[in-house]
């Protein structure tokens, strides 16, 4: 009897009905399961495609890894041990860095910027080529001190690379007491000329972040160190798995007095936020399917009173009231695995489609960095979505059968 229970549940379920509503409310619940799982598939794979699309933005200006200090910060020269780093051959380059608040003025307008301080190789390891919207990158043509600019904050400021008048650059004394009578004497000033302006469409970047040499954010900070070491790994190295290798490898070699970041890391509170509102449409998405299983709580209770007479032939043969329950449990759960399989086709296929031709557009098209809607369809997702879905099938089905009584 066992092995008969798949088959009379799948009869069961394409069998004639003595009423057509059932066939139809079946039809109705299978779609609806379909729908739902499609939607699920859709909008986890466009917030998929957000994350990647940004994360390539950021693989253009973030390093592969980045070295920084576990307290403070900056990391002390004296005891950064980057001769280990130098040794390594899957190291390609080493770049260092300054980072500090300071205020930016050009002539009436001013307001405050994140300043980098980079050096000679800051290109080997950050793509600037590829973000540079107006002007070149140069931070020392040897005679002038150069800056490159967030496109934004370069809006703000009232500059394009074009301009040929300096920018003010002024950072609180460090060490020593402030003149309260002339506060302006306490103020470090450097100036520096525009070349370039460049956009990674993220805020924290295009509308804070002001790029100059590393001398001179040294003198400016009045810092003989440096906030962060970039670290470009060899080409043969760029994979995932190898990555997160060497990143063990050098954090074992720096001590507990350095953190190692991946890509990932340097950015944890975008993709942090991107996992919680992942997780909230996951959460939201369940309980509309939940809301759309009760179709087949209705469903299966109507094909259970349908097939009343052959409950009673079924039992009269030998099965029991379990071996009963368990055919329309089954037939239950077949109405939510249909509409689940269909469901995925359909939503990898509407997928594929939007990354084929971009059904959907964002606005315009103008105004973005992209003109549609991305999409990157995951297989854990698909495997999570039709795990999710057919567990939930499942306890719908169970609902109505947990109390059938077999009348003789």
């Amino acid at each position: 009897m066992a092995r008969l229970e798949p088959h009379i549940a799948w009869r069961y379920l394409f069998s004639k009905k003595g009423h057509n509503a059932i066939n139809i409310v079946s039809g109705i619940s299978a779609g609806a399961i379909a729908v739902v799982t499609a939607a699920m598939i859709c909008v986890l794979s466009v917030m998929n495609g957000f994350g990647v699309l940004v994360e390539e933005m950021f693989s253009e200006f973030d390093p592969v890894l980045l070295v920084v200090p576990t307290e403070g910060q900056t990391l002390r020269t004296d005891t950064l041990p980057i001769a280990s780093l130098y040794a390594r051959e899957d190291i390609e380059a080493i770049s260092m860095q300054l980072e500090q608040t300071a205020l930016v003025r050009y002539k009436d307008h001013q307001m405050p910027a994140r300043v980098m301080g980079v050096d000679s190789l800051f290109t080997r390891t950050a793509n600037m080529d590829t973000i540079i919207t107006d002007g070149y990158f140069s931070v020392w043509d040897g005679a002038f001190e150069r800056a490159v600019l967030g496109r934004g904050l370069a809006s703000q400021i009232g500059i394009n690379a074009h301009f040929t008048g300096a920018l003010h650059l002024y950072a609180p004394e460090r060490t020593g007491r402030i003149n309260l009578l002339r506060p302006d004497q306490s103020l470090r000033h450097e100036h520096a000329f525009i070349a370039g302006t460049f956009a990674v469409n993220q805020v924290e970047y295009d509308d804070q972040l002001m790029l100059v040499s590393l001398p001179m954010a040294q003198r400016l900070f009045d810092y003989d160190e440096y906030s962060a070491t970039a670290l470009r790994i060899q080409p043969k190295g760029q994979k995932k798995s190898e990555i997160a290798n060497i990143k063990a490898q050098i954090a074992k070699a720096l001590g507990p007095g350095y953190k190692v970041l991946n890509r990932y890391e340097q950015q944890e509170d975008f993709f942090r936020i991107l996992r919680i509102e992942k997780l909230l449409t996951v959460l939201l998405l369940i309980f509309i399917l939940l809301i759309a299983s009760f179709n087949i709580i209705g469903s299966l209770s109507m094909i259970i009173i349908d097939k009343r007479e052959s409950i009673r032939i079924l039992s009269h043969l030998g099965a029991d009231e379990h071996t009963i329950r368990r055919i329309f449990l089954l037939e239950g759960w077949l109405i939510s695995a249909l509409g689940t399989l269909a469901g995925l086709l359909l939503g990898v296929l509407v997928c594929l489609g939007q990354q084929q031709f971009g059904w959907l557009k964002l606005g315009d098209g103008t105004d973005y960095v992209i003109s549609a809607y991305p999409v990157h369809v995951q297989t854990p997702d698909i495997i999570l979505v039709g795990g999710i879905v057919l567990l939930l099938g499942l306890a719908a089905a169970w609902y109505p059968t947990r109390k059938l009584k077999v009348e003789s």
